[in-house]
């Protein structure tokens, strides 16, 4: 058995998915090509294929007209280039220069990607230019013959013979007495001779040689003597014509006969091209998505692409620890669709292209894909369904390796059920043992026990809903199902009175298997409500500190406007103040010091310390406010996430101690305590100096917000206050890259900015990945896609934002 024969790849109906790749191509020989290829079987195949297609995918998507003109097959005329003295017919050569011209531009379209082995394919390419240069110098665009100069006299003679030609008959079709002697005045050609069409009646009365009678013996076709000559010449003219064609027909062959070896590379590059753009074709035209590679095997709502709109998607999952799992359930709820789909995902893994399901799917790449599925009854071979089965199986065996994919539908059926257990059971330790990727499916009730007690086995099943007595198709991992055959038999129309009847045997018989895989699902059933509602729980809690964090972003952005416009009222403070000093000072120098002037300076210090006072109250009563907005959130962070603390109160007035910062003396002169004194007295150094007060001439200060420590992890303010165009990324662990990318989108919400760009590199796609994710949780994220190829393309994302 090969390791994708065709009875798999039929079972499976990977030959229709493979017809509609090659029904994409625009070259005959590539899609005849396509419907011959297999998937490949090595890893490095596999994703340098699956590279090459995504890159010329890229391509179909961007902006940049795709190139989908029919290209000629010219693979059956290479070989008759290497004849020495061939001359290619016109349409031959016609057929070789479209396909070179269009096949450099299909290459210079494609040499655009940016995968650099495909671009590097493409430029390493023969230079066949010439070719077509040569072609379209004899032949028109439309494939006719040009007027070269070397037919142009002929053409000229051939011409003139003719016109005289039609003098000469024209005297027997226009002469009265002649027109009577003619069934027809239309001159005819027989042999490549003009003829007239006489009545056999009148045969004596024009001379010339008869070429033909018709069969009613009534008219004769008659080349008249004066005829014969004119038609020779004509001939003679026209077979020198044929020979000058003939000529440099052969000329030009013999010159694209010069480029033969390059002819048969570009020939192939452009087909083995074409098959690639196929492939990608097919994904566009399909929006698929391609498989990564790994050890476990998983699929994300993945549909089988041969039931249209039809298809219900389903969920599944093979851990790398996993080898074997059994699928178990109601008829007609989905199991062999479900075998189908993942073999047949399998395959189009392997062949390059993109799968109808969800982005993350995970597939390894296998040696070999082997499946049983269906009635496999042959009469004429004298073999039961059974004996079927078990024949498909033993091959099976003997190919499947390690790396293998084995599907088998309905194990151990066809025979007696207690036998067809067993030699299910041997063939599953089979093939665990052997580490066999295996799926099957089964009715057989033994069979589900059996993943339970096995290592590295997993039951499955298809959910069924016993409401409505249908199944729902959806893979539920980890839980068996019961086949349910009463109740499908009461829903398709079997009699009450035996659907009862079979219920009561049933009763008699059933152990406590169903009793506990009805209990295991409703387990099951609750655990998924559980999980569910701890995720809801869990996104109403990351918004809720969502919102707390843009409230103290606002907090933050609120002190930052506090200290510019503290900075601005210092700024026209001192400008006021050093210009009235600098009047005061000029008044001093122009006259004598009197005690007005004196006085004067005394009250502008006095009025300037005043307005310092004043400043200093105003901010220590804006820091006040900041500060309690702060606590606040903090309060209402510590209610959310359930600290139980309560909600800080206002400090009162602070107690004076060394290091305390304070108003001192009569004109409220800021300073900071050094130590205590005599008894209620302590020293206080305001700027150089260190003077003594008392305490009831201190009057501390609320500790600056600056020197306090957040209460919550706040972001960056410059970085959340001033978004970034273009916030890269690169470098960073995913838990710091998400943090400044959330940062970021807070600070562009709060700036009004409508998106940006972010920069994640390619690398193993984990970062990217981790990007994509989060911003799909983001209720401010209106959509992000990857940048145009020029801009980055997988290596960046653009966010738009609500």
């Amino acid at each position: 058995m090969n390791d994708f024969s065709l009875k798999t790849l039929g079972l499976l109906e990977f030959d229709v998915i493979r017809k509609r790749v090659a029904e994409r191509a625009v070259s005959e020989e590539a899609a005849r090509r396509v419907l011959d290829d297999l998937p490949l079987r090595d890893s490095e195949g596999v994703g340098r294929l699956k590279t090459q297609v995504k890159a010329i995918l890229e391509r179909i998507n961007s902006s940049d007209e795709e190139r989908r003109d029919s290209i000629p097959d010219i693979g059956f005329l290479l070989p008759k280039l290497a004849i020495a003295g061939t001359a290619l017919e016109l349409d031959e050569a016609y057929a070789i220069g479209v396909f070179v011209e269009r096949g450099l531009a299909l290459k210079a379209w494609i040499a655009k990607t940016s995968e650099p082995g495909l671009s590097e394919l493409c430029l390493s390419a023969p230079d066949c230019a010439a070719i077509p240069r040569e072609v379209f110098r004899v032949l028109d665009r439309e494939g006719r013959l040009r007027d070269l100069p070397e037919f142009v006299e002929i053409n000229r003679r051939i011409r003139s013979l003719i016109h005289d030609l039609d003098a000469v008959i024209s005297g027997y079709t226009q002469d009265e007495d002649s027109r009577r002697m003619l069934q027809s005045t239309v001159p005819s050609q027989r042999d490549g001779r003009v003829v007239l069409a006489l009545k056999a009646n009148f045969r004596g009365r024009v001379k010339g040689i008869v070429h033909e009678v018709s069969a009613s013996g009534q008219t004769l076709f008659v080349e008249p003597a004066e005829v014969v000559e004119r038609n020779n010449d004509i001939l003679i003219e026209r077979r020198r014509l044929d020979a000058e064609i003939l000529r440099v027909l052969r000329e030009m062959t013999s010159r694209i006969a010069e480029h033969r070896t390059d002819l048969e590379r570009f020939y192939e590059l452009i087909i083995s091209l074409e098959m690639l753009h196929a492939r990608a074709r097919y994904a566009y035209e399909t929006r698929g998505h391609f498989a990564m590679e790994g050890n476990m095997l998983s699929l994300k709502q993945a549909r089988h692409p041969l039931l249209g709109s039809s298809a219900v998607p389903i969920d599944f999952s093979m851990s790398g620890e996993i080898n074997t799992v059994i699928i178990t359930g109601p008829n007609t709820g989905g199991k062999t669709v479900s075998l189908k789909t993942v073999g047949l995902f399998a395959l189009m893994n392997q062949f390059g292209l993109a799968l109808p399901s969800d982005d993350g799917a995970v597939l390894p790449v296998f040696d070999g894909v082997y499946a049983d599925i269906g009635d496999e009854q042959s009469l004429s071979q004298s073999l039961s369904t059974f004996s079927a089965h078990m024949t498909n199986i033993s091959s099976i065996i003997n190919a499947a390796t390690d790396k293998s994919l084995v599907l088998l539908d309905e194990l151990g059926s066809g025979t007696d059920p207690e036998e067809g257990s067993a030699i299910a059971m041997a063939i599953l330790d089979h093939f665990i043992e052997k580490q066999v990727r295996l799926i099957t499916t089964t009715h057989h009730g033994i069979l589900k026990n059996y993943g339970y007690t096995r290592a590295r086995v997993e039951n499955a099943s298809v959910e069924f809903d016993s409401r409505t007595l249908s199944p729902t198709f959806r893979i539920v991992m980890g839980l068996p199902g019961e086949s349910r055959a009463v109740d499908i038999a009461a829903r398709n129309g079997l009699q009450p009175a035996i659907v009862s009847r079979a219920r009561s045997y049933l009763a008699d018989e059933r152990s406590d298997v169903s009793a506990l895989i009805a209990g295991l699902k409703k387990k099951h059933e609750e655990l998924d409500a559980g999980e569910s509602a701890r995720r809801l729980e869990q996104q109403r809690l990351k918004e809720e500190r969502r919102k707390l964090d843009l409230k103290e972003l606002r907090v933050k952005q609120k002190e930052l406007e506090i200290k510019a416009g503290e900075a601005g009222k210092l700024k026209r403070l001192l400008e006021e103040s050093r210009k009235t000093l600098e009047n005061l000072v000029r008044e001093v120098k122009e006259g004598e010091l009197t005690r007005e002037k004196t006085l004067k300076v005394k009250d502008f210090l006095r009025e300037l310390e005043q307005s310092a006072v004043g400043a200093d109250a105003a901010i220590e009563e804006d820091r006040r406010v900041l500060l309690e907005a702060q606590q606040n959130i903090a309060a209402e962070v510590a209610d959310n996430t359930g600290a139980g603390t309560k909600r800080a109160k206002p400090h009162g007035k602070p107690c004076i101690m060394a290091g305390a910062e304070v108003l001192a003396g009569e004109y409220r002169r800021r300073g900071t305590v050094l130590r205590a004194d005599k008894k209620g007295m302590w020293i206080v150094e305001i700027g150089s100096l260190k003077m003594r007060f008392k305490e009831e001439e201190l009057i501390p200060l609320t500790p600056s917000v600056e020197a306090k420590k957040p209460i919550i992890s706040t972001p960056d303010l410059v970085s959340s206050a001033n978004p970034q165009f273009e916030l890269s990324l690169r470098g960073m662990r995913v838990e710091e890259a998400l943090e400044t990318l959330q940062h970021q989108l807070d600070a562009a919400v709060l700036s009004g900015l409508g998106g940006f760009s972010v920069v994640h590199g390619k690398g193993n796609g984990i970062l990217q990945k981790a990007v994509h994710d989060f911003l799909k949780t983001q209720s401010v994220v209106a959509d992000y896609y990857f940048s145009r190829p020029e801009h980055g393309g997988f290596g960046r994302t653009e966010v738009a934002l609500k």
